[in-house]
């Protein structure tokens, strides 16, 4: 049976409607108490991170309209997704550093606090192991946690709660306790931010068991990952890269949500395939525009499930081409790409016509000087040489 919205999840959702109109205005006090809507009839949790493959077929239909949907910047998909599920699950809050009044670090949670409360968007002290530990404590206990970390190199901090805690405690436990935590937050390089602010913790957490890891890249995908991530009973790490915040898309008013193992084909092709994600999909992008007018066909896939990797489609997309180039910003020693090309090699080694190459980052700690920031990250010119070689080999 259905449970009618409360009034201040109402208030909330309007809150939403009038933020997409592009006005803000301050919420009633009375909309920040936690929202008490319950989850519709009929609508299904997603277990281990699997969700409605209904809902994933409905974004061609829906994204490609040109009548529907509306503009949005990646951090305001990201905040809508968290405006949506709180709205809908009294259970989902927020917890990090700045998340409350002053709205996060890059403004994912503007509002939050006077939407619903500053016991569901928990402002926390600069103590990364202490709240990212208290946010898996609530999860054991019924919550559904956000934690964002204001620059994910600072999550290195909980790197023990991150892995002794949260990967393992549903296995040491017996199957007691689910962990549906999300862990959030900006990383990647940016623009001269320095080697401590530019690190890709994803090379980190990769061989932690228990957790899954996605990469958003667009507004669509960060609010589907983001609100599909939320409803998982696993702990899920959300990549978000710092230099995509400002990206703008078009994406439907409708809710929707992304499947978190499941990559993305972003443009079909037959000599080769690329596979890619977060911030090297548009360097890869840039590079096939120069690939196309020198007459190459290339398949280009954001893998986005970094843990564990869509094989299916990957697999397929070999089967097709023969030949695979990998594309990542991490580092080359121990990075995604390493375990991707391994993963290939063994599942698809007699599918392939070349040996799969993986351009990587320099394994230096990343500069502050700009060009030697740039030297050390995959450039589309170095896409292209490599996809030259490759397919006349």
């Amino acid at each position: 049976m259905a449970v009618a919205p409360s009034p201040q999840a109402t208030a909330a959702v309007a809150a939403l409607s009038r933020h997409r109109s592009g006005a803000v205005p301050p919420v009633p006090r009375s909309a920040r108490v936690a929202a008490a809507a319950r989850r519709p009839a009929g609508s299904t949790r997603a277990r281990g991170g699997l969700v409605a493959r209904a809902a994933v077929a409905a974004k061609g239909e829906v994204a490609s309209s040109d009548t529907g949907g509306h503009e949005v910047l990646m951090f305001e998909a990201l905040r809508e997704a968290m405006i949506e599920e709180m709205t809908l699950d009294p259970t989902v809050c927020m917890i990090g550093e700045d998340v409350g009044d002053y709205g996060g670090s890059y403004k994912v949670s503007k509002g939050l606090s006077e939407m619903f409360g500053d016991l569901r968007v928990l402002d926390t002290p600069i103590a990364e192991n202490s709240f990212t530990g208290m946010g898996i404590g609530a999860a054991m206990k019924g919550l559904r946690p956000v934690v964002e970390g204001m620059n994910m190199g600072f999550l290195l901090l909980a790197y023990n709660q991150i892995s002794n805690n949260c990967g393992m405690l549903p296995y040491t436990s017996g199957g007691q306790f689910k962990i549906p935590i999300v862990i959030r937050g900006p990383g990647g390089v940016g623009r001269q931010l320095g080697a401590e602010h530019s690190q890709r913790l994803e090379s980190y957490f990769q061989s932690i068991p228990g957790i899954q890891m996605v990469a958003c890249s667009t507004p669509y995908n960060a609010k589907g990952l983001l609100k599909a991530a939320i409803r998982s009973d696993n702990p899920v790490v959300l990549f978000e890269h710092v230099l995509l915040y400002n990206l703008k898309e078009k994406i439907p008013d409708e809710e929707y949500i992304c499947c978190l193992e499941e990559a993305e084909m972003v443009r079909p092709g037959s000599q080769l395939t690329i596979l890619t994600y977060s911030r090297m999909r548009y360097h890869v992008m840039q590079a096939v525009k120069t690939l196309v007018n020198k007459g190459y066909d290339p398949e280009v896939i954001d893998i986005r499930s970094l843990k564990p990797f869509d094989l299916h489609t990957i697999g397929n997309s070999i089967k097709k081409t023969h030949r695979v180039l990998i594309v990542e910003e991490c580092m080359r020693t121990g990075g995604i790409g390493a375990s991707l090309r391994s993963a290939i090699i063994d599942n698809f080694w007699d599918e392939l016509d070349a040996r799969p190459v993986c351009l990587s980052s320099q394994d230096v700690p990343t500069p502050y000087a700009a060009t030697l920031e740039d030297a050390t990250v995959v450039q589309p010119a170095q896409i292209v040489a490599a996809v030259e070689e490759i397919c006349q080999s």
